[in-house]
């Protein structure tokens, strides 16, 4: 009984620890980026991120911007519709108010003549650039309703019922805690005064009651430029919602609008499966964290061995290196930091995918939510940060190399050089000699470094054929010593793409631009000249290795030239090669040095 005891304790804990860890991660989602405490009052910027609107308009106002006109803040005497107590005396009944338009800032209209509507750009943290809100700045920026419940359900988990929201009609001392909360009204009460302003038999007693707010929200999205016209249609190439006066307009022409209905089911089905993608694959989430770790230790490793060879490497030199010495070390210093910081960044990108991490748990919030436009509306970021983890879970990749072998000195250059001294550098992108490079039945790819390059110790030559990647993989021959390489075992009118890299101790440089070579269209013919039919020696002659012929000056070369330039061909010398051929196609190429006699190719069959 005690073991059991002990067993249930236990799953209490750690339930209770997952809990506050899945909060604490939410709450991370749910700050603004500018004041970076819990969004109050959030509006939705055209980048979608959502700031606060207090916030929003003391960002603009600091811009030099006109400060717009805000609602009073929840809680606050401006928007407390009565403090007197019901028993004490009867007071008049709050007036329902009716929802304002979404938008919150309003500013004077322009007179004629006046010049161009001021756009005003709103400088958004997340995204790192200025957003623009246009010449109405917040008015066109709707309320993030769904966001507002999420912080609310956040808040009353969080708090457990600590903060009381008090009845906005009881008079101090007496004041009781709020029991029910009045969306027509806005106004929080308690049970006594709830009955008082709400008696049965009153259109009064129809008002929606919920849960002591205080944050009240209108019941719907409203477009922020046809007064009280409902978000009813959704536009996929705007990304905005749309009511039925807003989609008859001439710059939506031709756009894909849908009914917010369909949109809001399009786009919980989207959510739902890209969170259940990431769900499932939290073995791979866990797998990629141990790699990312593991890459840390051996970053610190490897930098504990580079800074030892720098050292020794100081050490062997004279006092002259005690300066360069301490910069270098910096520097390796800062590479180390700098690469750890980046590998701990994705392991904390990739610890935001597990199941009970901030987005996820924000996510499940968010497709909690019923009402269609408020959730098209404020799915719209989430759907987009889903996209960006899933992209970055299928192309995983280190942001940073654990291996410092660039980090090593060359200390064989001379006393003179020392000021100069600096680590070794990989090679930069080799040039490739075009005119040099030629297709035949084999690929002939030749190549330089600039001359400002670090010397290579040999090169790397990839090479693909056609112009897809992604059909068609690169394949690579390594080491190569020298500045060319030969490629063989090709197929017939095909383009090939070549590129090449240098290597040295520090690791593999640049590649080279990509040049592409095209195969001749026919198998490549083969064969040497026959010295033995159509050649007179003592105007030709064949070189030794049989694949070239020279002519030989003196009288008969002249008389032969005379009787060509007078068209009379048959004392025209014929070199006949060794090889014959009886059908198919064939391809061959012959090289005529500049001032050459006429020189005409032909083939007999």
């Amino acid at each position: 009984m005690a073991e059991m005891d002990l067993k249930t304790a236990t799953s209490a804990m750690e339930a209770l620890v997952r809990a506050t860890s899945n909060m604490k991660s939410l709450e991370h989602e749910l700050h603004c980026p500018v004041c970076k405490e819990v969004v109050k009052q959030p509006v939705v910027l055209p980048c979608l991120h959502s700031v606060c609107l207090l916030c929003a308009s003391e960002v603009l106002v600091a811009n030099g911007y006109p400060p717009p006109e805000l609602p009073p803040e929840p809680n606050s005497p401006a928007s407390t519709p009565n403090t007197r107590s019901p028993r004490q005396a009867r007071p008049h009944p709050p007036s329902p108010s009716i929802p304002r338009s979404p938008g919150y800032g309003t500013y004077p209209g322009r007179r004629r003549k006046e010049g161009p509507p001021l756009v005003m750009m709103f400088p958004c943290i997340p995204c790192g650039r200025d957003v623009e809100l246009g010449e109405k700045g917040l008015t066109d920026c709707l309320r993030n309703l769904t966001l507002e419940r999420i912080v609310e359900r956040y808040r009353h988990t969080v708090s457990l019922g600590s903060v009381a929201v008090m009845c906005q009609f009881c008079k101090p001392p007496q004041t009781l805690e709020a029991t029910k909360g009045c969306a027509d009204c806005r106004s929080n009460f308690c049970n006594e005064c709830f009955k008082l302003y709400h008696p049965w038999g009153t259109p009064r007693a129809q008002h929606e009651h919920i849960q002591p707010t205080l944050n009240f929200r209108p019941k719907v999205l409203t477009c922020p430029e046809h007064d009280q016209e409902k978000l009813q249609f959704y536009c996929r190439s705007c990304q905005r919602l749309l009511c039925p006066l807003c989609k008859l307009r001439r710059i939506h022409t031709g756009h894909k609008i849908l009914p917010v209905a369909q949109a809001y089911q399009a786009l919980k089905e989207k959510i739902t499966k890209e969170m259940n993608y990431i769900l499932s694959n939290q073995d791979t989430v866990l797998a990629q964290i141990t790699q990312l770790e593991s890459s840390i230790t051996q970053t610190e490793v490897n930098s504990v061995s580079a800074r030892e060879q720098l050292a020794q490497s100081i050490r062997d030199l004279t006092a002259a290196l005690a300066e360069r010495h301490a910069s270098l070390t910096q520097a390796l210093e800062g590479a180390r930091q700098k690469r750890g910081e980046a590998l701990a960044a994705q392991v904390a990108e990739r610890r935001g995918l597990l199941e009970h991490a901030g987005l996820m748990a924000f996510t499940q919030e968010l497709l909690k939510e019923t009402d269609q436009p408020c959730f098209v509306q404020a799915s719209r970021q989430t759907h987009n940060r889903l996209s960006k983890a899933i992209e970055n879970l299928q192309h995983f990749t280190l942001a940073a190399d654990p291996s410092f072998r660039h980090f090593q000195l060359d200390v064989s250059k001379e006393l003179k050089l020392l000021t100069e001294l600096n680590f070794i550098q990989v090679p930069l992108a080799p040039v490739i000699d075009t005119q040099r490079s030629l297709a035949y039945d084999q690929l002939f790819l030749c190549w330089r470094l600039p001359p400002e390059s670090a010397p290579s110790w040999h090169f790397s030559v990839e090479y693909r054929r056609g112009l897809a990647a992604a059909r068609w993989g690169w394949q690579r021959l390594d080491e190569v010593s020298g500045s060319s390489a030969v490629i063989d075992r090709l197929e017939m009118d095909s383009v090939y793409v070549l590129r090449v890299r240098g290597c040295n101790k520090a690791g593999y440089g640049e590649y080279s631009e990509e040049v592409y070579l095209h195969t001749p269209p026919a198998p490549v013919l083969n064969f040497y000249l026959d010295s033995r039919w159509g050649l007179h020696a003592d105007r030709l002659v064949v070189s030794k290795e049989q694949r070239c012929a020279r002519s030989v000056p003196g009288l008969s070369l002249l008389q032969a030239a005379d009787h060509a330039l007078t068209s009379c061909h048959l004392t025209s010398d014929l070199l006949v090669g060794d090889v014959a051929i009886t059908q198919g196609r064939h391809y061959w190429a012959c090289s005529v040095e500049p001032g050459s006699y006429l020189v005409k190719a032909s083939q007999f069959l």
